[in-house]
């Protein structure tokens, strides 16, 4: 299925190579490389232009937004750029170092006793391609509705503030900050180391708290006992584990015992009786493994380039719906601003992938009913993290705050046969349908695809999970290091003198994966218009992150074994992270050719002749100097890209740039006040949003099987006799 057949997307200035314009492609669309000098030929014929330059410099270059707009008022005009085209710092100099430095990712990321270390590649921009195809997408449905183009604009900067949700929250409750840990995760009250050396490589493994995590949990215990070796994990009760409550003396006996264990056991055990015992537990896979995969094999993952060698090809598989199907208009009972307005969504999420969808489809308009339940509620739910949260309280998480904006809530025991009277007319009302459950959920609840689609032959349905729907591992345990590790992002993240390091001490994966979904479903709402024809979206995580490694993988098919590089870029002439002046003060410097270092010598005083060592112990000790935000601005003016290491502290409380993107929305909240929520980090030229606050779990129950179901005061009351709404 390509949805964006026949759609011509012209892409400036080096775009064209962006995962932005891969994912357009991979949609059907005709993406052309253009400079500025041939813009002005190729806009008037064109439904999308994606750049980088941002206003600023179109402007500058003799392309003013008005005079885009006035060449084709259709246009979708997509701007991806460090810091975005509007704000004090729109015109700053920067790049994927600088946006991680500036975005709070890179404070989080590398052992505590070294630099902070980017991520592989360039994850940032990659996040924020992926959130500007969900823009893209979404002005390309309003533009059906309105005959209106306009401008999406992405801050690269922003982004990488929003996926840091866990920083946020422990600063705003509780003034806290989180560290780098290396090869760990900190989820604000505890710290729990993820890497393990083997006796051949690396795994990623968690320890996952409650129900949730139980059944890997065991399997790693009972493992350990039949190795023999020595286990304080033998008679834990699973079920009450929460990671965020367990003694840190108690941890660190744990992971002992963990480490002696995976530093007997080989990458094969881990892939083949460590998967078939289920324990939470992936091999750290090099790029070059990544190609030799059966699981992308058997999904069909792969295509060829011109040379021949094995490339990635789709980002999600659309499986199209069945032709002839009929659509009835998208209307709805509360008609919500923004560029996704009337159409109505059946929410099945849960944790991260799920609830980050339905949350960028309703703060972009859509009408959200969150169908959730009691006996197994969601993790953000019931993860403890910070001071102002209980554990017998589901509705008082800041993190399920943030990640279930602009929703409705329906408690529903889908166990119970009665939940059907409920459900059954939503599944009529609904145009979309999103799940992240295991492959095969929904299918035993009865509401897979092929038999939703027989009851509403135009509905749209939006999967999402680690592996995929098919597939050999289409069923195995997998969270977002899983992702990570088997694309090769965490081989790849560290120096290339030490272990690997956690690719982000913040979700990736999880956080990708949704913006990936949302334009799917976007372009997919579109093809119905067009063709009356639904269609099933699989989004697995595992292939979103390989498509983040795309140059990596280019490069394993032409023979090459990609390493661990620290902070070096092979793209750009000299980058690194420098220290300043305060406890652990850092400022990222990015030098796109030799005029920019011969700049910076003249600056710094330092002599430019010298070798490149002597060079980088000069330029540490002058940087050390200075105040990182002083530094910052001195470089930034003279024309030299350079960012501070900015921690949530300074992102939240001091960052213009951030503020004047309203990054933080306040919105007013039962039990935890009004606090600023994480926005969906787009922003549109014509389609204003109006995101509002998470529910309280079953918080619009009756008022949806009144409103929407049509049941009668009398039978809404015998169903809640029988706990269909629990």
């Amino acid at each position: 299925m390509k949805p964006l057949q026949d759609v011509r997307v012209l892409a400036l200035d080096g775009t064209a190579d962006s995962a932005l314009a891969r994912l357009l492609a991979s949609f059907g669309a005709d993406v052309r490389a253009v400079d500025v000098s041939s813009l002005a030929n190729e806009l008037p014929d064109a439904q999308f232009l994606i750049e980088s330059l941002g206003l600023p410099a179109l402007q500058t270059a003799g392309f003013s937004r008005a005079r885009i707009e006035q060449m084709n008022p259709r246009l979708i005009h997509v701007s991806v750029t460090t810091f975005g085209s509007e704000g004090p710092r729109a015109a700053w100099h920067g790049g994927e170092l600088i946006a991680s430095a500036m975005g709070g990712t890179l404070r989080v990321t590398g052992d505590p006793d070294r630099p902070p270390v980017k991520e592989a590649l360039d994850a940032c921009w990659f996040h924020a391609d992926m959130v500007a195809a969900a823009g893209a997408m979404a002005a390309w449905v309003d533009l059906a509705n309105t005959g209106r183009g306009q401008h999406v604009d992405v801050s690269v900067q922003e982004v990488a503030f929003s996926r840091n949700v866990n920083g946020v929250l422990v600063w705003q409750f509780d003034r806290r900050k989180l560290h780098r840990v290396g090869g760990a995760l900190n989820y604000g009250r505890a710290t729990v180391r993820c890497i393990w050396p083997l006796a051949d490589g690396f795994c990623f493994h968690t320890l996952m708290t409650g129900r949730f995590g139980a059944p890997a949990n065991q399997a790693l215990s009972d493992w350990i006992d039949e190795a023999g070796l020595p286990n304080p994990l033998q008679g834990v009760d699973w079920s009450k584990y929460n990671r965020s409550t367990l003694a840190p003396e108690t941890r660190r006996e744990w992971e002992q015992a963990i480490e002696a264990f995976f530093s007997t056991r080989t990458r094969h055990d881990i892939a083949t009786e460590g998967r078939r015992r289920g324990i939470n537990a992936t091999v750290v896979a090099e790029p070059g493994d990544v190609l030799a995969d059966p699981h992308l094999q058997a999904r069909d993952f792969w295509t060829r380039n011109n040379a021949g060698q094995r490339i990635p090809s789709r980002f999600v598989a659309m499986i199209e719906g069945e032709a002839g199907a009929s659509v009835r208009p998208a209307t709805s009972t509360s008609r919500r601003p923004g560029p996704l307005q009337g159409l109505r969504v059946l929410d099945f999420s849960w944790a991260l992938v799920g609830s980050i969808t339905t949350k960028v489809l309703g703060d972009l308009g859509c009408e959200i009913i969150k169908v959730e339940t009691r006996s197994r509620p969601c993790l953000s739910r019931i993860d403890v993290q910070v001071s102002a949260s209980r554990a017998d309280s589901f509705d008082d998480k800041p993190w399920f705050a943030h990640l279930n904006t602009s929703k409705r809530s329906l408690a529903l025991d889908l166990k119970l046969p009665q939940s059907r009277e409920v459900l059954e007319p939503l599944l009529d009302w609904a145009d979309i349908v999103v799940e992240n459950f295991s492959p095969g959920t929904m299918a035993k609840l009865g509401l897979d695809y092929a038999l939703l689609q027989k009851r509403h032959p135009g509905l749209i349905m939006v999967s999402g999970s680690v592996y995929g729907q098919t597939g050999p591992l289409a069923e195995s345990w997998g969270v977002d290091g899983t992702g990570a590790a088997l694309s090769g992002r965490t081989f790849l993240t560290g120096w290339p003198d030490r272990n690997p390091v956690i690719p982000g001490a913040v979700p990736y994966g999880d956080v990708i994966v949704p913006y990936v979904m949302a334009a799917a479903t976007a372009a997919a709402v579109d093809y119905r218009r067009r063709t009356g024809k639904g269609c099933h979206i699989d989004a697995a995580m595992y292939e979103i992150c390989v498509q983040q490694m795309h140059d990596a993988i280019v490069a394993a098919a032409r023979g090459e074994r990609p390493t661990r590089q620290g902070n070096d870029d092979a793209r750009t002439f000299h980058q690194g992270v420098y220290p300043a002046a305060g406890d652990d003060q850092w400022v990222a410097i990015r030098l796109g050719s030799q005029a920019d270092w011969q700049r910076l010598c003249a600056i710094a005083k330092l002599d430019a002749t010298s070798s490149p060592q002597a060079a980088n112990v000069a330029l540490s000790a002058w940087c050390r100097e200075h105040d990182p935000h002083a530094l910052m601005e001195q470089l930034q003016a003279a024309g030299i890209a350079a960012g501070v290491v900015q921690d949530i502290e300074d992102l939240i409380e001091r960052d213009p740039q951030i503020n004047a993107r309203h990054a933080l929305l306040d919105l007013d909240h039962p039990l935890l006040g009004t606090f600023g929520h994480v926005r969906t980090p787009i922003s549109f030229s014509s389609s204003a949003t109006a995101p509002y606050r998470a529910p309280s779990i079953g918080e619009h129950s009756i008022a949806i099987a009144r409103e929407l179901c049509g049941l009668s005061d009398a039978r809404i009351d015998e169903l809640q006799q029988l706990g269909v709404f629990r």
